[in-house]
């Protein structure tokens, strides 16, 4: 659960970013379809960015893009913090995420079976283009859905203008923008700037189809008297494209505005290098502990023999033992807490203001006794030593078993040190 609450939380971030940068730079733009696509493709983008690391390879002093391995962190507290499975912080996180997401997704689903209902109940016409045409009786303000329109006899009779304008929003595949981004909604529904933009977007299919309406020959003063008779109401269904809509001043303004000039299309590019910087910060490369040789040597911390040994190939890994091994009759949550509760920071690392994620591995033999401490990934050797101490000080564990049989299985654990 932690692995992906980091996930949605970078995810989120370069979210923000893209379109706050959009907001700003491309709004006001009249590139439409330029700017339909820049905000589906940089909603995949910002999905895809945290499965990627940009950190600089500390041989050759260049940036990669890696598959990011590292995509899993502790929750960071004090300075004696471990990273256990499944943290009740963790659990509570997960759970009014899901809830959030969950509620979104029921309330686009309520929403496409309402608007269903009211398309059952029309009478159905089908237009030479191949468009589903259903009229009703009610004043009922006209939207499209998929290849689907429904509208009022009055305005079918009255006013050709608004079943031409639905017909460019089918054209455009409108709904297909909004049933892709409704996922987006629901993953990241507590980013404030995600709602906006999904209301940039319905305002992008707007300017499109009034654009499209209007290179068809309508005259553009009677069409925007049009809209003003019919800025009445609200749009009752999330994923449809409607006539009405509330931004009529913003509509008006862009189809009286001049075109954008060609360059500014291009302004997007600056993007790159903001999301770049966001994608470093999140993942800053990391110092490789030197690898220790495979000896058995002293800890300078607490005196504790300390078997640096590469650790036999005979060994089960954690993740793939039959019966996994306990700790005080517990999961690995037990063993969290006791490494949290004997843990502690080094003084003159305080001092020098250390810290960092450190992780272990170690080995529960098949005796229950843990061996072949060592250090993957260091900070410093003062929280390094600290960190080797306390696991290495370890009671002993009920074995794993492993077709019945006792062995030897290899934990892979994080410590945490953090300074308040």
């Amino acid at each position: 659960m932690s692995t992906f609450l980091l996930y949605i939380a970078r995810s989120s971030l370069y979210l923000a970013l893209f379109y706050a940068f959009f907001l700003l730079v491309m709004r006001r733009t009249t590139f439409f379809r330029l700017n339909r696509i820049l905000l589906l493709v940089g909603a995949l983008a910002c999905f895809l960015l945290p499965l990627l690391r940009l950190r600089p390879d500390n041989g050759a002093q260049a940036f990669w893009l890696v598959l990011n391995p590292e995509i899993t962190a502790a929750a960071e507290g004090t300075a004696t913090d471990t990273a256990p499975a499944g943290i009740p912080v963790t659990a509570i996180l997960f759970t009014i995420w899901l809830l959030g997401a969950a509620t979104v997704l029921s309330l686009t689903i309520r929403s496409y079976f309402k608007m269903r209902k009211l398309i059952r109940q029309g009478e159905v016409q089908r237009l030479p283009d191949g468009t589903i045409l259903i009229l009703t009786d009610q004043d009922q303000p006209s939207f499209s859905w998929n290849r689907t329109i429904v509208m009022s006899r009055k305005d079918a009779a009255e006013n050709p203008a608004i079943l031409l304008h639905e017909q460019m929003h089918i054209r455009h595949r409108h709904s297909l923008d909004l049933l892709l981004y409704s996922f987006c909604t629901a993953a990241h529904w507590f980013n404030p700037l995600v709602w906006i933009t999904r209301t940039e977007l319905k305002l992008l299919h707007e300017y499109e189809a009034d654009d499209s309406v209007l290179d068809q020959g309508i005259d553009a003063t009677q069409y925007q008297l049009l809209l003003v008779r019919k800025a009445v109401g609200e749009q009752r269904f999330s994923l449809a494209n409607g006539f009405q809509h509330s931004k009529l001043k913003n509509r008006i303004a862009m189809m009286l505005s001049s075109p954008t000039s060609r360059k500014r299309q291009f302004a997007w590019l600056l993007l790159i290098p903001v999301l770049a910087v966001a994608m470093y910060a999140c993942n800053p490369s990391r110092t490789e502990s030197e690898p220790a040789p495979a000896e058995e040597t002293v800890n300078p911390a607490g005196g504790v023999p300390i078997n640096l040994s590469t650790p036999s190939t005979e060994s089960v890994p954690f993740s793939v033992i039959e019966k996994k091994p306990t700790f005080n009759g517990g999961d690995a949550n037990e063993f969290s807490k006791w490494v949290n509760a004997h843990l502690t920071y080094p003084e003159e690392a305080k001092q020098k203001e250390l810290q960092g994620r450190i992780t272990l591995s170690f080995k529960v033999c098949a005796d229950g006794k843990v061996r072949d401490v060592r250090v993957l990934r260091g900070v410093d050797p003062l929280l390094d030593a600290e960190a080797l101490r306390v696991i290495s000080a370890s009671p002993d564990w009920g074995p794993g078993e492993q077709d019945g049989k006792a062995v030897d299985v290899t934990y892979t654990f994080p410590v945490i040190f953090q300074l308040r």
